[in-house]
């Protein structure tokens, strides 16, 4: 089963909240947190080029990116989108 990859950046105040967006819909959804692969983006920079996106936090399943946090997007938004990602995903 194919794993959603989020992109994100230690210290960014949005990747935090999607991390705890994730940890709350794992939980309310019984998503399985092993289908998710966080990739810090300047530690794994080969990896990070590979894909089209400009903000973090971003949600690619496979090639297909799914969510790219907007600037304007608060906890809510972030965690809208994210139960919308791991739905498509299941």
């Amino acid at each position: 089963m194919e794993k959603l990859t989020i992109f994100y950046l230690e210290g960014c105040p949005y990747c935090r909240s999607a991390m705890r967006a994730a940890k709350e819909l794992e939980a309310e959804l019984g998503f399985d947190a092993d289908r998710l692969e966080w990739v810090e983006e300047r530690k794994n920079a080969a990896l990070a080029d590979r894909y089209d996106y400009y903000r973090v936090p971003s949600v690619f399943w496979g090639e297909r990116k799914l969510y790219e946090c907007s600037p304007a997007d608060d906890y809510d938004a972030i965690k809208q989108n994210l139960k919308r990602a791991f739905a498509q995903a299941l």
